[in-house]
């Protein structure tokens, strides 16, 4: 069905693909990995044409394809399913699904507008969402609904090729398993889906066969079940990988001290109670459902929702979580850093630098007398930076929106380290992140807390929680357990206390 060749793509300097050879047959989930900045979305983006290929060829039905627009790809069959969200968030849950394709009456002049929300609805519904509102702002969602409403509208198109760009990043256990089964449908029904992960476990459960993309390269390909992970993992970082998360340091003694507290803390309706301490050198995990309070616990306790309730406890020092002195800036002051789970939105700035992202929250660092911020100053420490967390990019000059997913994520922890932040909030840190880049930032929350800094963790990745974790406690329906020992949990307890609330008990 679709046939690609030699295909490449250079911006300015820098190659993002160097010549791809690809097969995609109907009926078949065909799976694309590769680190990031490997050229995987550069290519989805040629195929659903939001920019044209520099060279090379590419063949639908045997016949040439070459989309000058996204909408020549729709009109060719084949939609797209963004990773980082491309819709509009001033426009409700009907319009973004069917943007671009909405039901006309009256030779086309008019919009069918039940028709639209009919349509919308039923699309809904095959994924599972029917109580959805319609009429909901898309900007007012959750990132997890909003994903969902992404998945609709490619649905919606009645698409013969879907593209999948890791469309599981923010989805919930239950959505990616409906997400599977309706992928399952698709492939039944003829429709080819090219699937991006960087899970090689969701690849395994969904794929037949896959491509592996190296610096812009097409490495390998093969079936699924001929090739174990490891073969995988050294073909999409070439070389061999070991253990993915490093040895888990023990908290040293004499660093049982409490540096981070957070007493009787809310945040309604979401987040009804949660209290725990954090310690020196200590990595606490937070499990629990997509939904359950744990983003609204992180976001109150970095001063984000004033209207939070509860104290916490910094340094010997005691401070009230929401009203007027809920602040990040306070926080920022108390050497507190806070990484988003949606960095797009909240943690970066995107058409800023790669140096003013990563120096942005301690600026004072590259500053000379008076306040002046020295460039050469910013530019060295922006550079060295970049090469201890393997950023790949040309110059640290480049605007950050220009950087693959897994680069940006790597720049937004690169500015926690800067700013030197002695307790980390990080809501999700490895979301969107490749095998091999992931294995770098484990190693670096291990190292942090191997230096004496506190971490609290918030992941719905249960073998991330269980390998670095050296406490977890588990968020269920606004209220967050006492945290214990991980020898103490297992994944059955975790699930049995995310979904029933009880203590889980191993």
């Amino acid at each position: 069905m679709l046939e690609i060749r030699g295909v490449a793509k250079r911006f300015g300097p820098t190659v993002a693909l160097a010549g791809v050879d690809l097969a995609l047959a109907a009926g078949e989930v065909h799976a694309l990995i590769g680190e990031n900045g490997a050229g995987k979305t550069t290519l989805m983006n040629i195929l659903a044409g939001a920019m044209a290929a520099d060279s090379g060829e590419m063949r639908v039905d045997g016949q040439p394809y070459a989309p000058a627009t996204p909408l020549a790809a729709r009109r060719h069959g084949i939609a797209l399913i963004h990773q980082e969200l491309s819709l509009c968030p001033h426009l409700s849950v009907v319009e973004n699904i069917l943007l671009g394709a909405e039901p006309t009456r009256w030779g086309g002049s008019w919009i069918d507008v039940p028709a639209a929300r009919q349509q919308a609805r039923r699309v809904l519904a095959t994924f599972g969402h029917p109580d959805l509102p319609l009429d909901a702002r898309v900007g007012d969602l959750r990132l997890a609904d909003r994903q969902v409403v992404e998945i609709c509208r490619a649905l919606a198109a009645d698409a013969r090729i879907v593209l999948m760009d890791e469309p599981t990043s923010t989805l919930p256990r239950g959505d990616v398993d409906r997400l599977f089964g309706l992928i399952r449908q698709l492939a039944a029904r003829g429709i080819a889906v090219l699937y991006i992960s960087h899970f090689l476990e969701e690849v395994r459960a969904i794929a037949g066969r896959y491509t592996v993309l190296r610096d812009g390269r097409s490495v390998a390909s093969g079936s699924m079940a001929d090739t174990d992970n490891g073969r995988l993992i050294a073909q999409m970082v070439g070389r061999p990988v070991g253990e993915l998360f490093p040895a888990r340091s023990a908290v040293r003694a004499g660093r049982n001290q409490v540096v981070f507290a957070a007493e009787d803390v809310a945040a309604p309706p979401v987040l009804q109670h949660a209290s725990f301490e954090l310690r020196e050198g200590e990595i606490l995990g937070i499990a629990g459902l997509m939904g359950s309070g744990r983003t609204e616990l992180v976001r109150a306790l970095f001063g984000l929702d004033r209207r939070a309730a509860g104290r916490l406890r910094v340094g010997g020092a005691t401070f009230a979580v929401g009203g007027g002195g809920a602040r990040p800036a306070q926080r920022l002051e108390l050497g507190i850093g806070y990484l988003s789970e949606d960095r797009r939105v909240e943690g970066l700035a995107l058409p800023l630098s790669i140096a003013d992202n990563l120096t942005a929250s301690r600026l004072s660092a590259c500053a000379r007398r008076w306040g002046w911020l020295d460039l050469e100053r910013q530019a060295r420490t922006a550079t060295d930076l970049m090469t201890a967390l393997h950023i790949r990019a040309d110059t640290c000059a480049r605007p950050v929106h220009t950087l693959s997913g897994g680069n940006q994520q790597k720049v937004v922890l690169g500015r926690l380290l800067h700013q030197d932040a002695r307790v980390l909030l990080l809501d999700e840190p490895t979301r969107g992140i490749d095998v091999g880049s992931r294995a770098q930032i484990y190693e670096l929350i291990a190292r942090v807390a191997a230096d004496g800094r506190a971490v609290l963790l918030v992941s719905s990745y249960l073998p991330e929680l269980f390998g670095l974790c050296h406490r977890l406690a588990v968020m269920s329906r606004g209220r967050l357990s006492a945290a214990r020992p991980i020898a103490e949990w297992t994944p059955t307890t975790v699930l049995a206390a995310a979904i029933g609330g009880g203590s889980g008990g191993a």
